[in-house]
């Protein structure tokens, strides 16, 4: 294929051939590149009439890949059971008339059926959620909470605790760190961010003793060292799963034999799971028998329909029983725990976050396959900070795909993240636009943007967001694709602003200045807290790594004393600047800072809170550093009794009031 037509392939396939860089700079896929990713790709044309159409209320509604020239009849059946009479306009693309009422409604003509999926015009949004309250919340990285009994990994019982003792305080919300379903055979797999499924939870999360009681868990506790400042995650996952399995046999001879009500939720729980369910809870049975990547597992294994794991049903009933015994006590103790924030007077509670992929080697790839692209990775283009590119190692949805499968696949996804949450946070919400997929095996530099359908998501996660009463938040960080954020806005998703990135080279933009539709906050999981970043421990870990350019240090003095004045101009700190070993009145000044913009919710990271130097995780590292391990002290029930946690949640709340 000539070069011309690779090139016209691709733009056909929605791939970018030209973008602009980081710098504002023009840029050219090589045509080698193409090849390569269209080789990963279904790129084959569809017109075929979508099984479901987006589309807001009150307004006209194509209907994609059907074209008729006459006008013909069809039926509405309303979600709400209601049926009324409707005719379909004939043109090039044709169209039905405008539905007032949101919510998924079916078009059937002829012998076919459409879903219309009717949205409002934006999601639910932090104002609405607040009624016009500048709330404040924490945010925090659910493995790290401690409670007594928790096996050595923070759950669903300490985010209880926290929600309650925030709440006593003002906070309206929790933000949480990814609760996905990692791979239950291998725990030391602990990165949240790469999920086996996004579908299902990480039962290491799950809490027990919300579901049976403290009483009943009492005989079947974990032994595990529950004070270690840093988890062992293989050591503590397979203590942890060991009291789970002793506990689900106590379950299945008292509960499952007699019929218990207990017993009656949890099939209740596995019929409305239906086939997904089964399909995980299956995959993570079949895998601590294949242990690795399922595409290397032998054959018959590879696939939910093949002819060994059909005979494993049956042989593996029990082990397949207990998984989803485990998502059971994940999704209630989850439920329990945001039922409790709002109980405590929360006005959102729980923030899920929704990683941006999916690690290609889980269960939904597995049960999946032709949901996801395989052949490639996500990951971002070269930038002045990595400038080879990235390559996260995971896989994302095909275009192609949700179009053909009325968007299931993100509904799904959605759904899930939604469930027991008064909110989500979407990683890399620039993923609804478009993605930076790599060809396995070549460098991230040779990826392109592929095209997703950005308009029929946005109004799904508006649909999604009323239905389930929840507000969306989008991780906005980064290369951010002109206009994307206006979008955005319309469509009631709020940014993120961080305060490390609210400047300018010499000067700190005012807080009162930063956006009111973005969620105010002093740093990220993935950035220097302020006290490390104050006392210069960001430098220092990374200087130890070999990642610190020429000068950063000198910066970074001229940075403190430029930050210092900006806390003293809106009125958080007075003074000379406080001692790079003391740095708490920075962090007091930083709080109160970021407390004042205008956003309608400010989230302030525990580790602010506590004043703590060390961050959770720092990119660009796997075992050199510890991510994802670090465990805070004191309980999650206490850590607002702490004094100067106390006082800072007193500055925050003075400044949101």
């Amino acid at each position: 294929m000539s070069e011309q037509a690779v090139r016209a392939r691709a733009r056909e396939a929605g791939l970018a051939v030209d973008w602009v860089d980081a710098m504002g700079r023009p840029q050219q896929v090589k045509t080698e590149a193409l090849r390569r990713i269209l080789e990963a790709l279904d790129a084959t044309q569809d017109n075929d009439v979508r099984p479901l159409v987006t589309a807001q209320v009150d307004a006209r509604i194509e209907l994609p890949g059907l074209s008729t020239e006459a006008d013909r009849p069809a039926e509405l059946v309303l979600e709400d059971g209601s049926i009324r009479s409707v005719t379909i306009r004939g043109g090039k693309a044709a169209t039905v008339p405008a539905i007032g009422q949101a919510g998924y409604h079916r078009l059937r003509f002829a012998d076919r059926e459409i879903t219309l999926a009717v949205a409002p015009q934006r999601c639910v949004t932090l104002e609405e959620a607040g009624a016009g309250r500048r709330m404040w919340g924490v945010a925090a990285q659910i493995y790290g909470l401690r409670r007594t009994g928790d096996g050595g990994i923070g759950d669903a019982g300490a985010v209880r605790d926290l929600a309650q003792a925030a709440a006593r305080h003002g906070a309206d919300a929790v933000a949480l760190s990814p609760v996905h379903s990692l791979f239950a055979a291998d725990p030391a797999r602990h990165g949240p961010y790469s999920p086996s499924s996004r579908l299902f939870l990480n039962p290491l999360h799950g809490d027990p003793s919300l579901v049976f009681g403290p009483e009943r868990l009492a005989s079947h506790a974990t032994a595990a060292d529950e004070q270690a400042p840093l988890i062992d995650w293989k050591t503590a996952g397979a203590a942890k799963f060991a009291g789970l399995r002793r506990l689900f046999d106590d379950f299945t001879t008292r509960d499952l034999a007699a019929g218990t009500a207990l017993a009656a939720d949890f099939e209740r729980f596995v019929r409305e799971g239906g086939e997904a369910l089964r399909e995980h809870a299956l995959f993570e049975a079949a895998h601590a028998t294949q242990p690795g990547n399922w595409a290397d597992w032998q054959a018959g294994w590879r696939h939910p329909a093949d002819t060994a794991i059909t005979d494993y049903l049956k042989s593996g009933a029990a082990a397949i029983r207990y998984h989803l015994f485990l998502q059971w006590i994940a999704a209630r103790s989850f439920a329990a725990a945001q039922t409790a924030a709002r109980a405590a007077g929360m006005r959102i509670g729980l923030i899920g976050d929704l990683a941006i992929g999916m690690d290609r080697a889980g269960s939904h790839a597995w049960a999946r396959q032709s949901d996801l692209l395989l052949g490639l990775s996500v990951g971002a283009p070269p930038d002045i900070f990595n400038p080879r590119g990235q390559d996260w190692g995971l896989t994302g949805f095909s275009p192609r795909a949700l179009q053909a499968r009325g968007f299931e696949p993100f509904l799904a996804t959605l759904r899930a993240a939604l469930a027991h949450a008064g909110g989500v946070r979407i990683d890399h919400i620039m993923g609804l636009l478009r993605l930076w997929l790599v060809p396995r095996g070549v460098p991230a530099s040779e990826g392109a943007y592929l095209t997703y359908p950005l308009e029929d998501l946005l109004r799904l996660l508006a649909l999604e967001s009323h239905r389930h009463d929840a507000v969306v938040i989008g991780e906005d960080l980064g290369t951010v694709p002109p206009g994307f954020r206006a979008r955005l806005r319309r469509a009631g998703v709020a940014g993120m602003d961080v305060m490390w990135f609210e400047r300018t080279r010499l000067t700190y933009k005012k807080p009162t200045r930063w956006r009111r539709d973005a969620v105010a906050m002093t740093t990220t999981h993935d950035l220097p807290t302020v006290a490390g970043w104050w006392s210069g421990e960001d430098i220092r870990t990374r200087r130890a790594l070999g990642f610190v350019a020429a000068g950063e240090e000198e910066e970074r003095k001229q940075d403190r004393v430029r930050l210092w004045r900006a806390f003293m101009a809106a009125g958080t700190a007075q003074g000379a600047p406080p001692p790079v070993d003391r740095p708490g009145a920075a962090v007091d000044g930083a709080l109160g800072y970021v407390a004042q913009s205008p956003a309608p919710l400010m989230l302030a990271p525990l580790e602010d809170l506590l004043a703590l130097e060390a961050q959770p995780n720092l990119p660009g590292t796997i075992d050199e550093h510890p991510n994802w391990r670090r465990r805070l002290v004191p309980a999650a029930k206490d850590l607002f009794d702490a004094p100067e946690v106390e006082a800072r949640a007193r500055i925050i709340a003075g400044h949101r009031s």
